[in-house]
């Protein structure tokens, strides 16, 4: 997703006003308010703020939008995202996976690529997937099933993360503040992956473009606690200088450009 520069200020602005209204929006930025309702539904129906009477604010950071709804959102940028973290994976090694469709898109590019993985998750969707390959361990963890979505929560889920001490950590998460914080909308999904993190020796980082900037309620961690992110376009300025200084890897896989396996 190729965000313009304009919706990038929208956004600054909102998060520094909490409202702004639409008059507004268009004096400071120099565009018609045409123009600035025109990017208000466009960022509304990205879940990034909320429309309002005259103006917008921020979206909603206490729920997440629907399991269906987000399936068939960002298809492709999410598979060109799976392809990517896929080709970072050796055969053979061990996985944590957790919840979300973008986790389930890696699933799935596994799956067409890799042998003999051994993989925890605490995600029934995720499993599922993974079940294509008999030469797949596929571990579930214990908890309690969300009927939403097939995400496994609660004590008995941390409990048996902590069994495990594995390769990777594959994650997703529902938003990406520009301070570099990972956010997500449940905090027993969110102690699962910090669980995930802790306990892997490579922690990677998958998100679609769409989730820079996006608000939400519960903070996973500091972005430069990852070593890896896979995205499919840049991310916002602000997060550039945050991930050099960390030395956080980025890896973006974009529209019509071959992915090639790591050497």
């Amino acid at each position: 997703m190729n965000r313009l520069p304009r919706h990038e200020q929208i956004l600054k602005l909102i998060r520094a006003n909490g409202f702004m209204p639409i008059e507004e929006l268009a004096r400071r930025l120099d565009v018609t308010p045409q123009t600035i309702r025109r990017d208000i539904n466009q960022l509304s129906e990205e879940n990034l703020l909320r429309r309002f009477h005259g103006g917008a604010a921020l979206g909603p950071s206490v729920e997440n939008e629907e399991y269906s709804v987000r399936k068939v959102k960002h298809q492709a940028e999410k598979a060109r995202i799976g392809e990517l973290v896929a080709s970072h994976i050796p055969d053979d090694a061990s996985l944590f996976m957790n919840i979300g469709t973008t986790i389930e898109a890696v699933a799935r590019a596994l799956c067409n690529t890799h042998k003999h993985l051994r993989i925890v998750t605490n995600c029934i969707n995720v499993a599922t997937v993974l079940t294509r390959r008999q030469d797949f361990e596929i571990i579930i963890t214990g908890g309690v099933v969300r009927h939403k979505d097939g995400g496994i929560t609660g004590v008995a889920t941390l409990d048996m993360i902590e069994q495990f001490r594995v390769d990777y950590a594959i994650v997703g998460a529902s938003g990406v503040d520009l301070d570099g914080s990972l956010m997500d909308y449940d905090y027993r999904e969110v102690r699962a992956a910090q669980a995930m993190m802790k306990n892997a020796r490579q922690r990677y980082l998958a998100v679609d473009s769409s989730k820079f900037g996006r608000n939400a309620m519960m903070k996973l961690c500091h972005i430069s606690e990852v070593n890896d992110v896979f995205t499919d376009d840049d991310p916002p300025a602000e997060l550039a200088p945050i991930l050099a200084d960390k030395n956080v890897r980025l890896h973006v896989a974009r529209a019509g450009e071959p992915i090639l396996p790591e050497e």
